[in-house]
C-alpha cells in the first residue's frame, strides 16, 4: 500500500508540474507575442484558464493530505482526547460525504454540459467539468490514505517537499 501512495502522489505531484509549466509557458509566450508583434495567441486565455481550474482540482488532495486547507482547530485543543477523536470522526465522515458528492455532482454537470463548446478551441465544456469528478475523487483517495493517522492524532502526512506544521509556525 505505501508503494501505490508513493506513486499515486508522485504522479499527481508531476501532473500538476506539467499543467502549470504549460500555463506558464502559454501565457508567456502570449504575453511577449502581444509586446513584440502586438499579435496574440486566440486560445491562450482560455486554455490557461482551464489548466488552472485542472490545477485548482487536482491540487485539492495533496493539499488535503498535508493539512494545507484552512481549518479551525482550537475546539479540539480544548476537549480531551475521546471528544476530539469524536470530533474528528465526524469531520472525516464529512470530508468523505463532501468528495463523494462533488464527484457524483460532478458527473452529473459534465452529462450536462457535453454538447456544448468552448469559444476559441471548439472542446466540449465536458472536458473542463470533468476536473471537478477527477479531483474530487482523487481528493477521496488521498482522504482515505491519511484519514486514520488524521482521526487518531490529527496527524497530516509530511515529507521534504511540504509539512503543514512547519509552514504555520513560520
Amino acid at each position: 500500500m505505501k508503494t501505490f501512495e508513493r506513486y499515486f502522489l508522485a504522479t499527481n505531484r508531476w501532473v500538476l508540474i506539467i499543467m502549470l509549466a504549460v500555463m506558464s509557458v502559454i501565457i508567456f509566450t502570449n504575453v511577449v507575442l502581444r509586446y513584440s508583434t502586438n499579435q496574440s495567441i486566440e486560445w491562450a486565455e482560455e486554455v490557461s484558464r482551464h489548466l488552472m481550474i485542472w490545477l485548482t482540482f487536482l491540487g485539492c488532495g495533496p493539499v488535503l493530505r498535508y493539512g494545507g486547507h484552512i481549518a479551525v482547530e482550537n475546539v479540539q485543543d480544548l476537549v480531551s482526547r475521546r471528544v476530539a477523536i469524536a470530533m474528528r470522526v465526524v469531520i472525516a465522515v464529512l470530508i468523505f460525504g463532501l468528495f463523494g458528492f462533488l464527484t457524483w455532482f460532478g458527473l452529473e454537470y459534465m452529462d450536462r454540459t457535453q454538447y456544448q463548446q468552448t469559444p476559441a478551441t471548439q472542446i466540449s465544456f465536458a472536458y473542463i467539468y470533468a476536473a471537478l469528478p477527477v479531483g474530487a475523487a482523487l481528493t477521496l483517495i488521498h482522504w482515505l490514505l491519511i484519514v486514520r493517522d488524521y482521526v487518531m492524532d490529527r496527524k497530516f502526512a509530511a515529507d521534504d517537499h511540504f509539512d503543514a506544521t512547519a509552514s504555520a509556525s513560520l
